[in-house]
């Protein structure tokens, strides 16, 4: 998949050290992006250092050091013109009762607070120039119940109505904002799915009616085509890549 338009353009992700992050880190530099990338954890091996490359580790959860990282990669590759919010955090599927109000908000601060965070220290620079692309990361369990416990779930139906209102506040501004709803994603997010005999990951390939787990690559490839010139129209929505599962 070829976007030459990418060429040159600065890119934000989140969540960059692993999984989905890291798949759109890839695939942006491959079109010869320059990427700001984001993650608390040191830069992995497969990310190698090169000049279209800021790699800046925080923690998303501290909005001073979230901020400090985004001016430092700016101040390298210059302000970015798509920002993938993908960094995010599981719950472990557990029900409001058995979260503690410390762990509530540890979700909520990786999987929504952090995009409202990024999301108000690019925008002001896009709107002066009447343009941005937000791809921002939220899931299946953003849609229906069951795709995480009470916390994801809260988290990720909170960024759509986040994008949603981005995109109907600075649409007319050149702002695009969208969503990435995704399935079961073969990511070190989900792991534990594939521990043991990895029965967890073979009954959710079973429950998917398209029988599999996805890859990262995938979710980068249609990131690469949202955050495009071929989706300019397409604004403020979810995009499900979860091979049938909504369907069911």
């Amino acid at each position: 998949m070829q976007f030459s338009e990418f060429a040159g353009q600065t890119v934000l992700v989140t969540g960059a050290a692993s999984g989905i992050g890291q798949a759109q880190t890839q695939a942006f530099l491959a079109q010869h992006a320059q990427v700001i990338a984001i993650d608390r954890q040191p830069q992995p091996a497969s990310l190698l250092p090169q000049a279209q490359l800021s790699y800046q580790r925080a923690d998303v959860c501290d909005a001073t050091a979230l901020t400090q990282a985004i001016k430092a990669g700016s101040a390298v590759l210059g302000q970015p013109q798509i920002v993938c919010n993908t960094a995010g955090k599981l719950d472990g599927y557990q029900p409001t009762l058995a979260l503690g109000l410390d762990q509530w908000q540890q979700i909520l601060a990786t999987d929504l607070t952090s995009q409202f965070i990024v999301t108000n220290a690019v925008l002001p620079a896009m709107l002066a120039q009447q343009h941005g692309v937000f791809v921002n990361m939220a899931s299946i369990a953003g849609l229906v119940a069951g795709g995480g416990g009470a916390a994801y779930t809260a988290a990720k139906h909170a960024v759509i109505g986040y994008t949603k209102q981005v995109d109907l506040d600075y649409a007319s501004q050149g702002i695009r904002a969208n969503c990435l709803a995704p399935g079961a994603i073969d990511t070190p997010m989900n792991a534990a799915d594939f521990a043991g005999a990895g029965k967890m990951a073979q009954w959710v390939a079973q429950e998917t009616p398209a029988k599999r787990w996805a890859q990262p690559q995938e979710v980068a490839d249609l990131t690469l085509f949202l955050a495009s010139r071929h989706a300019d129209y397409i604004h403020g929505t979810v995009v499900p890549i979860d091979g049938g599962w909504l369907e069911k």
